[in-house]
């Protein structure tokens, strides 16, 4: 009698994790919508226009989380350095007058038919996967300035330059950051990593003093009431939206900051306009859903079996965290204005479908975190692509 032979198994996904994210993409429409709306109507005479937008991007970015959900974290590998080089020139490109956009003083923005691209969301994508590449390829020798250490901070140091050029500070903050992170993870030595940091310093010192409006966010952040009606307004607009919504909110719609008081209230504060409008409750549910996403990510990235799934896995869900807890946390003048968006909430096209890729890598992630064998083999194919 023939036995047929077993037919493999299923491919199983976090669904926590995936509930989760769907579920910030759902809220951050509603709140766009919510928050731009009579903004949109007064200023385009289109009260759905931003909505429509962000509704568009999230669309694209289902589709790019299927397809990175379909394909594999680990075909990455082999589009580290195609990803980074093309951040790069991307980065360049954005720097030209007129082919980079300027809005609000910064040229962070390339124009194309039906929407806007903004290089330093991809950069941080490529940014990732090629360090994931580079230090699970250099894993022996990450330990070693020469090589571990040095062309990396180098390589970070010219994508920084070039987010300076634009300027965008908060995405070369997040950059360095997403650096610290993954060579602390290889085992790069912490004498380095602290030294660099004490370097550093004198250089974040120059950038900020030399830049008159980061140092009227400075003064902003370090005493926003007594600058109430100059640099201070936008955070204690945002601390006054917080606090008005109390333990149940306003209601959806009915805030009252987003009405012209509070700058940017569908971008970079839509946290204050979530909290003004579902209170303290609308806030609890938007950081339990932040911290299953962190929790899940970080447990497919230790379940990898593989050095570069666990890089992989560790840069993504730290970008993630990353943002969100400084998006949050400068809405409530705990830190000073860093131009972060929330993720998957805010209003923005290149970062929700950037961020919803990175999401299906880490579901991708989570699909083959399981057998060690796989892990093995694994191991193998990435050497030869290193190869």
């Amino acid at each position: 009698m023939k036995t047929s032979p077993p037919s493999a198994a299923p491919v199983r996904f976090d669904p926590l994790l995936l509930c989760a994210v769907l579920a910030l993409v759902t809220l951050g429409l509603v709140m766009v919508y919510s928050a731009s709306a009579v903004l949109a109507q007064d200023k385009l005479g289109d009260s759905l226009y931003f909505l429509k937008r962000q509704l568009t991007a999230a669309c694209m970015g289902l589709v790019v989380m299927a397809v990175a959900m379909k394909v594999g974290w680990r075909k990455l590998a082999r589009w580290a350095y195609p990803l980074l080089l093309a951040a790069i020139v991307l980065l360049v490109l954005v720097a030209i007058p007129g082919i980079g956009s300027t809005a609000g003083g910064a040229r962070r923005w390339i124009r194309l038919p039906g929407f806007s691209l903004q290089p330093a969301e991809v950069a941080k994508f490529a940014w990732v996967v090629y360090l994931s590449y580079s230090l699970a390829k250099k894993r022996e020798k990450v330990a070693t300035f020469s090589v571990g250490f040095l062309p990396h901070l180098a390589l970070c140091g010219i994508l920084v330059m070039l987010c300076m050029l634009q300027p965008d500070f908060g995405s070369s903050v997040l950059l360095v950051f997403m650096l610290f992170v993954l060579l602390f993870a290889a085992g790069a030595k912490l004498s380095y990593l602290v030294g660099s940091v004490l370097l550093a310093l004198p250089l974040a010192y120059v950038a900020i003093a030399s830049s008159p409006y980061r140092m009227k966010r400075i003064l902003a952040f370090l005493d926003p009431w007594a600058h109430r009606h100059d640099v201070g307004y936008q955070v204690a607009e945002s601390l006054m939206s917080i606090g008005s919504g109390g333990v149940s909110g306003l209601g959806l719609g009915d805030g009252r900051q987003k009405l012209f008081f509070l700058p940017e209230a569908h971008t970079d504060f839509i946290f204050s306009i979530l909290g003004e409008e579902t209170g303290l409750i609308g806030v609890g549910l938007l950081v339990l859903l932040y911290g299953i996403v962190l929790w899940r990510g970080v447990r497919a990235s230790l379940a990898a079996g593989e050095t570069f799934g666990t890089y992989l896995g560790l840069g993504f869900t730290s970008i993630i965290a990353f943002q969100a807890t400084v998006n949050m946390c400068v809405a409530m003048g705990l830190l000073p204005t860093k131009g972060l968006t929330l993720p998957f909430v805010s209003y923005g096209g290149t970062s929700l479908v950037v961020l919803m890729g990175a999401a299906g890598v880490l579901l991708s992630l989570s699909a083959s975190a399981q057998p060690a064998a796989r892990g093995s083999r694994g191991q193998s194919e990435l050497r030869e692509v290193a190869a």
